[in-house]
Parts: structure tokens; sequence; C-alpha cells
């Protein structure tokens, strides 16, 4: 299926990696030119249609930056997807937690988010057109979670202020929809220092015996791919999904089990 993606000047944010460097690789392979932005840019290297951008976009102007040079070398901005975020795990409790360990959190995973679109959407209104894909999480609104407490209120932000701005822009051409992923394979809960080996050393348990335990919950009895969630991402960014606006769609493998 054609996705109508060609020529379509697509920003992705957190793109060095997991499901951000799935879903660049996706776009491109759609014939979509992509401006990837991450903090270290070395995966991307060689990446046909990507210019690759390093940048902290956790810090103010970082994704104003990164829309600017996709507008510098395209023209135009037709789709953003904010993907970047990060979780520590809280494993010590909520009073070990201060002010400025949510502000962090915050501003990597709400107001990373929250500057490229304003970007975006400066470049996108006079056109009256442009989408918009946030990775979000179901930490933001499933079986709330303390080891991640900051990590789902920034991400539960995230939906909120998608839902608020697809009915202010969805008028004037503007899409805006979001991606609640469960669990995936990837260095978030794989990694050496990911979910799984942390409860793993926390409980004595083993990182292997928490990622087992993980999958028994999913329907489908494993982890969600990054591409995936890239496929699902792609496609809300599409023409195809024109008339979709204001929406989360969640790839848990059936994790939730409730409506």
């Amino acid at each position: 299926m054609d996705l109508g993606l060609s020529g379509k000047v697509a920003v992705v944010t957190g793109a060095s990696k997991g499901i951000g460097l799935a879903v660049v690789r996706t776009l491109a392979a759609e014939g979509a030119p992509v401006v990837a932005g991450a903090r270290s840019a070395g995966a991307l290297a060689g990446l046909d249609g990507v210019t690759a951008v390093e940048v902290d976009l956790a810090a103010p102007g970082g994704p104003e930056q990164l829309v600017a040079r996709a507008i510098e070398a395209h023209g135009r901005v037709d789709v953003l997807v904010n993907n970047v975020g990060g979780v520590k795990l809280r494993t010590e409790g909520f009073l070990s937690l201060g002010d400025a360990d949510f502000e962090a959190s915050l501003q990597l995973n709400f107001f990373s988010a929250l500057r490229a679109t304003r970007a975006a959407v400066a470049d996108m209104l006079p056109r009256g057109e442009g989408t918009i894909v946030n990775v979000a999480s179901v930490n933001a609104f499933f079986h709330p979670d303390g080891l991640v407490i900051d990590y789902g209120a920034a991400k539960a932000a995230l939906l909120n202020a998608s839902k608020a701005l697809s009915q202010e822009l969805g008028p004037q051409g503007i899409r805006i929809n979001s991606v609640s992923p469960g669990p995936v394979a990837t260095d978030l809960w794989m990694g050496d220092d990911g979910v799984a080996a942390t409860v793993g050393r926390a409980t004595g348990a083993g990182a292997d015996a928490v990622r087992a335990q993980a999958a028994q919950g999913f329907a489908t009895g494993r982890f969600t791919t990054p591409e995936e969630v890239a496929t699902l991402v792609v496609l809300l960014a599409s023409p195809r999904t024109a008339n979709v606006t204001g929406s989360d769609y969640v790839i848990d493998g059936g994790l939730i089990k409730t409506m």
C-alpha cells in the first residue's frame, strides 16, 4: 500500500535508537525526506534520505533548532514525530524524589514535544496542513506505577495536550494523534541498565525472570517490536488516515484487558 508520504518532509526526535530509529527507517522507506534529531547521531549515518542532527532535545531551544534545520534544508515540515523520551526507575520510592527529578522528566518527555510542536505548527499553519504524532506510553493511564511516577505523569500531560491541540488545530488542517506502546523490545527494557535488569537486581530475581514475568501479562506472550510501533506511527502520519485526529492508539500485545 502506498501511504502517500513520498516527498513529505518529516522531523523525528529521539531518532538514533529504538522506536525512533525504526520510525526514521520506515518513513525513509516510504520516500519521505527525514530530519532526525538525537544527542548522538552515529546510528543514523549513511541512511538514504535522512539528515542527522545532533541536538539536546531536552534543552530549551533544542527542538526548535531541529525543526529550523528541516525548514532550512527542505523549505517546510509536513510531519513531526515526537518520540524522544526516557525513564529512570524510582526504586527508592516517592520520598527519594525532589522537584528536580520531576522537572527533568517533564523537560525530556513533555516539554521537548511541546517545543517541537510549537515550532512545527508555526510552519504548518500558513499552508493549512500538517501531521503530528506523539509517542506516549501506557504508563500515562494504565496501572499507575510508582517506579515510573514522574515518567507516567509527563506522558499523561503529553496525551492531554495532544487531545486539546487536536481540537484547536483540526479546523486549520493540522492533525495530531498519539501512540501509546506497552513494553517494547528496546534498550529501555532489554539493556544492561534497562527496566528488566534494574528490577531484577533490586528484587534478586534476575533480568531474564523479570522479562519472562512481564511477557506473561501480554495476550501475545511477547514484547512489541520497535518496527511494529513505527508502522503504526507512520500510518497515522499518512494521508491514508486523513480524518483521524485527537486519538491515542495503544500497542501493547494485549496487556490492557479493559476498554
